[in-house]
């Protein structure tokens, strides 16, 4: 069985990959449990000092949850899966060590919910981000309706989240949600370049 999460340390950065390309990276049970056990190792280890959440290839960060899984799912089930992205949102977002995402191409409805749950978040200039799910009469149900608006704003937050509009990285720069935007060819080379620079602020 694939592994959905690829898991590298080097530098005492801890990049974790979410590794589904043919569904786009997209949310299921597995990956966010694979996801919620990697994290509990990573926070105690003491090789590790910064933790970067990126997703496999260059089309999508995390598309969403897996719509596939989620269309089987009955009111309980769809319940605890909601809880347990909440559940790991929040572990990142209060997370002993700096937690950037790397947003290469797509993050949209949970995959921005996890991005916005990050410390520092930047964007390859082809991401697009969005919450598709508000379109479907549905709201985001990993803390994106606080995280956001605490972000840029109610106005603009909530713009967002009723309009359902997807934005690009020059757009999510303008608004505040990502810190910078790189090149997608040379993406992750300038991200850990920065990582290490923080590296050497923190850990003088």
């Amino acid at each position: 069985m694939m592994n959905t999460i690829l898991f590298n340390i080097e530098n005492n950065i801890c990049t974790l990959t979410i590794n589904r390309p043919e569904q786009h990276n997209a949310l299921n049970i597995k990956v966010l449990n694979d996801l919620n056990d990697k994290l509990i190792f990573a926070k105690d280890n003491d090789d590790i000092k910064v933790i970067i959440i990126t997703g496999f290839g260059s089309k999508s960060f995390i598309a969403g949850a897996d719509i596939h899984e989620m269309n089987i799912m009955c009111s309980d089930e769809a319940k605890s899966f909601s809880e347990l992205g909440q559940k790991i949102t929040n572990k990142i977002e209060n997370f002993n060590k700096p937690v950037i995402a790397a947003i290469n191409g797509y993050a949209l409805g949970g995959g921005f919910e996890f991005a916005l749950a990050c410390h520092i978040r930047y964007a390859s200039d082809n991401a697009i981000l969005g919450f598709p799910e508000s379109s479907l009469g549905l709201l985001p149900g990993f803390g994106g309706t606080q995280r956001l608006p605490r972000l840029i704003g109610k106005g603009r937050a909530f713009e967002l989240l009723f309009m359902a509009n997807n934005i690009n990285a020059a757009k999510a720069y303008d608004l505040g949600i990502i810190n910078r935007v790189f090149p997608q060819n040379n993406f992750l080379i300038e991200i850990k370049a920065i990582v290490k620079l923080i590296l050497l602020k923190i850990f003088l």
